[in-house]
C-alpha cells in the first residue's frame, strides 16, 4: 500500500473511531464516515466493501499491533521486553482494550459486538492461544481444537465481564485472574 492509500485508510479509521466515541455502531452510516474522513464515497468503497469490512479491518489493525512480535514503548505501557511471557501478552491486550475503551464499548454495545468478538477470538486463537498450547503438555483425551476454543472463549468472557463492570480492575489483576484459572488446566 502506498503512502497516499495508507493516509486515506488512516483517515477512515480515525473517522470511524471518532464516530464510535459519539454513537453506537448501528447508528453510523457510511456517509457519516465519508464526511468525517473528508473523502469521496467511491474512495471509501475502494478500500472497504461494507461498514462491517471496515470494522473487521479496524479490529485486525488493532490485533496485528497487539499480537506483534516487535513492540515499542507506548504512552500507557511498555511490553517491548516481556513478550516471551504469554501472560504478559494478555496484559498487553488488556491495556489496549482499556486505552480504546470508547471504541470497544461502542462496538460491544451494538449488534456488531458479536462480530468484533468473533474477529478478536479468531486473532487470539491464531496468534496466541495455539502457540501457548503448542508449548504445553497435552491434556489426555482433550482435542487441541476444543482446548483452544475453551481458553480463547474464556478470555473473551473475561473481557466482557471487565467492560460491563466498568473496567475497575487493572490489566495486571485481570491477567492474574485468568492465569489462576487457566494455569491449573494447562499444567495437568
Amino acid at each position: 500500500m502506498d503512502r497516499r492509500q495508507q493516509k486515506t485508510r488512516t483517515a477512515i479509521f480515525e473517522a470511524m473511531s471518532q464516530l464510535l466515541a459519539e454513537k453506537s455502531y448501528s447508528n453510523i452510516s457510511v456517509q457519516e464516515i465519508v464526511e468525517k474522513a473528508n473523502i469521496g464515497r467511491s474512495t471509501f468503497y475502494a478500500h472497504f466493501e461494507t461498514k462491517d469490512d471496515l470494522l473487521r479491518a479496524l479490529c485486525s489493525d488493532l490485533f496485528q499491533h497487539v499480537f506483534s512480535e516487535h513492540l515499542i514503548t507506548e504512552s500507557t505501557h511498555d511490553f517491548s521486553k516481556h513478550m516471551d511471557n504469554p501472560y504478559q501478552v494478555l496484559t498487553h491486550i488488556l491495556y489496549h482494550l482499556r486505552d480504546s475503551q470508547k471504541n470497544i464499548t461502542g462496538i460491544l454495545g451494538c449488534e456488531s459486538g458479536e462480530l468484533f468478538l468473533q474477529y478478536f477470538k479468531q486473532h487470539l486463537t491464531e496468534m496466541y492461544i495455539s502457540h501457548v498450547i503448542a508449548q504445553q503438555q497435552r491434556l489426555k483425551g482433550v482435542p487441541d481444537a476444543f482446548l483452544v476454543n475453551h481458553i480463547s472463549g474464556s478470555f473473551i468472557n473475561l473481557i466482557q465481564w471487565w467492560i460491563h463492570g466498568g473496567l475497575k480492575e487493572t490489566p495486571e489483576e485481570l491477567t492474574g485472574y485468568f492465569e489462576a484459572v487457566i494455569r491449573p488446566v494447562m499444567e495437568r
